[in-house]
């Protein structure tokens, strides 16, 4: 059964709080150079279903449900066990 990896980010013409925040704390904590930070979720699942159905069915699951279409974009990818978040 394959697993598939899905990361969500607000699209670029929208404002990133999170991001900002993360942004101006790392130079205090002594990481410097870092510049345009955005904060997303990462969601990883098992989705049996026939390869062949896994992109249409992927993609619906993101725009009716995993997903705000008007705020977010997404990308996702088959992982195999050595990606995992848990290995």
């Amino acid at each position: 059964m394959p697993r598939v990896a899905i990361d969500v980010l607000l699209k670029r013409e929208i404002l990133d709080p999170q991001g900002r925040a993360v942004e101006r704390a790392l130079p205090g904590l002594g990481f410097t150079g870092v510049a345009d930070v955005r904060v997303g979720k990462h969601l990883e699942l098992d989705v049996d279903a026939p390869e062949a159905d896994l992109p249409d069915l992927v993609q619906r699951m993101c725009a009716d449900f995993l997903t705000n279409p008007v705020i977010e974009t997404y990308t996702w990818r088959v992982i195999g066990d050595d990606e995992r978040a848990d290995a």
